[in-house]
């Protein structure tokens, strides 16, 4: 058969042959079907051998395609140890863009590439086998993009599929070696990404990468800056993102100015192809700290001097935001340009909050945007974010123009303030600014990823399925630290419907196989899901004080207890979940290859490690104050422990910042998490803001502090009882309980040991050691034989002797009726628990989100669009069958998750119902204002739940079907609590009860 040939020539570029490839579309547009990254990647053959085959770009080809080309090479000699050959050969990889890549455009006018379906479509690749090219070439693996972006996603998703993870650098993360690497026949492609921009937020970046920065790559260009971000530090930010398939960057701004800090910057940007934004205290291209520089007798190029007020001083900054859009013109990068205006600081507007002047502001930046563009101002992207206090603007009717991206906010605790409404859509549309790391109150979430990819996925879904499109930027504050939530990020807004909720658990082994390989992927996997489970419950910044609500509504934070509670073992029970995650941890990773042993440090080991021990180190040192107020003996031992726990803290720090990668990551690790909250050290934003200080230089950072006791020689006998102060009774038994095994705990006050002895009033009470001998402490475990226990409700004590005293205890045992009058979930202990997802009956359509919970799953009505009927009947409903022992009130707590009322509707409501009453909504978010900053939301985002109650009299005893109502979409319930008296206060709420 005979070939007609024909020879494409580009500027720097030897003669290449091409051909077509002859293979099917399998899109029904012409496109060919998405597939997931990498897919077309062998390792046992395949249609085209990339090892030893050169990678060819076209010199005429954007700089961004013509470097990354360079990083394909390095990528494949990364994993198979041969560098590709330079030149043309008999197999080659050709990289380019279609419509400026004569090397692309000859094959498509040759009629050897279809391009159809991805020419034309916004960052869309194309990776195709061609057979026999032209003379000398024998076969082509083509990357076409259909934009500069298209071929570089298309590029690193080649270097996905043969294993290079998109944090090799970041994390130090290896690739598995392969001596073969093949390209599977056919026409692939990853599809057209979802949201159009997509990106995230350097920020709050000291004190870690503030520190390490610097000292990496050296200084900076602006006088009296301390370097470290500078054009090489961004190249490894801008790599990172686009191998992460995102295109839009909010760069770093405590302290630093990303145009003057090094004015290679913005051209690195460009020669990248990343698109550059601004946050959104930063509008018009500058970053609030060029103005800061030069406000007060500085010398600024680009304008700026005096106050940040537009109402007292805009002329001065008129002319410092015409310099900003000046400079985007004469450095020609590529930006999407903030409107609005903030105040200095990422604070309210200090001129006011009213419309017109927001108005006048936004209509003097579009006229500035049109002038010097010399276009209309719709050809410039530009974005509106309603950021905390701006979304009352847009509350109280202001709108920009349409052509603007309106960017929508969560809480900066990852709960989605407002969604699109489908009554007002947009030509500039929608955009997304969420948080994976917060400056702020109810406390700075800084230290190490807290994201539970469930709730994640949640949010992002919503925002999806609500026509939220435009732009999507997280913040990911230091970016190392949060690489799981960025790169989930980033997939979900590329392709949200690849990733439904049910296959969470398939993109956590996907991470797990690129960063750490196929054999522990699926154990990885699922302790990152465990990890990020647990870490969801509360950040580990805000352990060491509760907070709670004084009778005026002010925030209270309590020195003295942790937010877990000692009874019900509920902080022994939470810190023995996290040690067994940490044993997991250590497990794993020792049997990990050695060249992976640093990347599961920086990306897994660390972050479960120092957790752990933080957990640890709460529970000896709130452990070592009760104690201290009880007098224990053991007061000290728990002292030395939580110090231990200190020391063990910096020891894991070192570790990171002196070991790993040879010590690469040096100053990394410098984010304090301990000693939040002393007022008298750091002043009164300490109870929120981080310390000011390194903790490594503070011998007495535990807050609150240790304390040690004088322990007499004399014995001393103390008694508590199933983790409550002082001793008086164990909670009532009952046959149908779950809480963990009720105990008596008997003490020494004194160093000198004693004998004790238990004695029980009633032949149905049981010690399981009612003799023996206390040096420090001796746990009892108490139980009731139900086969001598009396129906109903009895009483009977346990009279604890030694060291020439006693204490009594009081113990009752409820027995309720015979088991065949009771169904479904049985009150014991003076409450019901139940977990939401664990329902009789559902009418409407329910998801269970499993995972999503502090304690398990949630449940959410179906779809999040809603669609029901305004009429109750219709509202969609869970039912549960329960068996309470008496008549009466009782109080039902609702534990949902603390989310925002993102509808036009006003608030957020459910509603419960007994036995067919008429249900009566309830608005979750009352109280909460606009739902930020302020103390109800402080607290609900902090306890990570939002706690509601309702009041219902019964008038009869037995079974009973209660129900839970989904008024609003959005809504997701966790847990359910009846109180019928007995209900005592915990963090998470107590185990479930018995279900019959």
């Amino acid at each position: 058969m005979s070939v007609r040939r024909r020879t494409v020539l580009g500027a720097g570029l030897a003669a290449v042959p091409v051909l077509s490839s002859g293979v099917a579309w399998a899109g029904g547009d012409g496109a060919p079907r998405a597939t997931d990254p990498g897919a077309y990647i062998s390792f046992t053959g395949g249609a085209f051998p990339l090892v030893g085959a050169p990678v060819v770009v076209s010199a005429d080809d954007h700089p961004g395609v013509v470097r990354v080309a360079g990083d394909l090479r390095d990528d494949i000699e990364r994993v198979t140890g041969v560098r590709p050959v330079t030149g043309i050969a008999r197999r080659a990889v050709l990289v380019g863009t279609i419509g400026r890549s004569p090397l692309i455009d000859g094959l498509v006018a040759a009629g050897k590439l279809d391009v159809t379906g991805v020419r034309g479509r916004w960052e869309t690749s194309l990776q195709a086998v061609v057979d026999h090219p032209l003379p000398g070439v024998d076969q082509a693996f083509v990357i076409a993009g259909s934009d500069p972006r298209g071929t570089i996603f298309g590029a690193y998703d080649v270097s996905y599929g043969i294993g290079v993870s998109p944090w090799h650098w970041w994390d130090d993360v290896p690739p598995v070696h392969r001596d073969e690497v093949w390209v599977l026949p056919g026409r692939h492609t990853q599809g057209t990404p979802a949201v159009r921009h997509r990106g995230f937020f350097v920020n709050d970046e000291n004190p870690a990468l503030g520190t390490w920065a610097p000292a990496y790559f050296g200084p900076g260009k602006a006088p009296g800056y301390p370097g470290g971000f500078n054009a090489d530090f961004y190249a490894k930010v801008f790599e990172v993102l686009l191998r992460l398939k995102g295109n839009y960057l909010w760069p770093a701004v405590w302290g630093r100015a990303f145009a003057e800090d090094d004015p290679e910057n913005h051209r690195r940007a460009a020669a990248y192809g990343v698109v550059m934004g601004t946050s959104h205290e930063a509008p018009m291209m500058r970053g609030i700290e060029e103005w800061n520089r030069h406000a007060t007798g500085g010398t600024d190029p680009y304008g700026g001097t005096g106050e940040w007020s537009y109402l007292r001083n805009a002329e001065a900054i008129r002319a410092y935001w015409r310099a900003g859009i000046q400079r985007m013109v004469d450095e020609g990068f590529e930006g999407v340009v903030t409107l609005g205006m903030r105040g200095n600081g990422d604070t309210g507007l200090p001129d006011g909050d009213g419309i017109e002047l927001m108005q006048e502001i936004i209509a003097a930046q579009r006229q500035i945007i049109e002038e010097v563009t010399g276009r209309p101002a719709a050809e410039t992207p530009q974005v509106w974010t309603l950021y905390k206090e701006v979304q009352r603007y847009w509350d109280r009717g202001l709108r920009a123009p349409e052509d603007v991206t309106v960017v929508l906010t969560d809480d900066n605790w990852g709960n989605i303030r407002k969604h699109p409404s489908p009554a007002e859509p947009r030509g500039g549309g929608y955009g997304l600014y969420y948080h994976f790391d917060y400056v702020g109150a109810g406390r700075n979430y800084k230290w190490v990823d807290t994201a539970n990819l469930r709730n994640v996925w949640d949010q992002l879904h919503q925002a999806h399925a609500y026509g939220n499109h435009g732009l999507w930027v997280a913040n990911v504050g230091d970016l190392k630290g949060n690489e799981l939530p960025t790169e989930f990020f980033l997939d979900y807004a590329w392709d949200p419907e690849r990733w439904s909720f049910d296959r969470l658990g398939e993109w956590e082994r996907r991470y797990a196989r690129q960063n750490f390989g196929a054999a522990a992927a699926g154990e990885v996997a699922e302790l990152l899901a465990e990890y990020g489970r647990l870490q969801a419950r509360r950040k580990p910044e805000l352990l060491n004080r509760r907070i709670t609500l004084a009778a005026d509504g002010q925030v209270v934070y309590d020195d003295q207890q942790t937010p877990f509670a000692f009874g019900h073992r509920e902080l022994e029970r939470v810190t023995g979940e996290w040690r067994e995650l940490g044993r997991r941890a250590a497990r794993i990773g020792r049997g990990l290859p050695e060249a992976a042993q640093d990347a599961w440090f920086e990306l897994v080991g660390y972050e479960v490690a120092a957790t752990a021990n933080l957990y640890a180190l709460r529970e000896a040192e709130f452990t070592n104050l009760r104690y201290a107020r009880e007098g224990r003996a053991a007061t000290n031992d728990l002292a030395t422990a939580a110090e231990a726990g200190l020391a063990a803290d910096l020891a894991l720090a070192d570790r990171f910042n002196s070991r790993v990668a040879g010590g690469k990551w040096r100053g990394f690790q410098t984010q304090p998490h301990i000693d939040y909250g002393d007022v008298d050290r750091y002043g009164p934003n300490a109870p929120w803001q981080q310390p000011e200080k390194d903790n490594v230089a503070l011998p007495d950072v535990l807050f609150p502090a240790v304390r040690r006791i004088e322990v007499p020689e004399a014995a001393g006998l103390g008694v508590s009882v199933d983790g409550d102060e002082p001793a008086t009774a164990l909670p009532s038994f009952s046959p149908y309980q779950t809480r963990p095994q009720q105990f008596v705990e008997v003490f020494n006050r004194g160093r000198t040991p004693f004998d004790y002895r238990v004695t029980a009033s009633v032949p149905w009470l049981v010690v399981d050691r009612p003799r023996g001998r206390v040096t420090r402490q001796v746990r009892l475990e108490v139980r009731v034989d139900w086969s001598r226990a009396p129906a109903g409700r009895s009483s009977g004590t346990l009279t604890v002797s030694g060291a020439g005293e006693s204490v009594t205890v009081g113990c009752v045992a409820e027995r309720p009726p015979s088991r065949r009058a009771l169904r479904g979930f049985v009150e014991a202990g003076g409450y019901v628990a139940i977990d939401a997802d664990h329902y009789d009956r559902a009418a409407g359509q329910w998801r269970r989100l499993a995972g999503i919970g502090r304690t398990g799953a949630g449940m959410t009505a179906w779809p999040v669009t809603g669609g029901w009927a305004a009429s109750a009947s219709a509202w969609p409903r869970l039912e549960y069958e329960v068996s309470l022992l008496a008549a009466g009130e009782v109080t039902v707590w609702a534990y949902l998750s603390p989310r925002n009322p993102t509808l036009p509707t006003a608030g957020l409501h459910y509603a419960v119902s007994f036995d067919g009453d008429e249900p009566h909504p309830v608005d979750i978010t009352a109280g909460a204002d606009d739902g930020l900053l302020n103390t109800v939301w402080a607290r609900n985002t902090s306890d990570n739940v939002n706690r509601s109650a309702t009041r219902h009299t019964l008038d009869s005893a037995g079974v009973h079907r209660l129900t839970f109502w989904a008024v609003d979409p959005t809504v997701v319930v966790q847990r359910l609590l009846i109180d019928t008296g007995g209900l005592t206060p915990t963090y998470l709420g107590p185990l479930e009860s018995r279900r019959l």
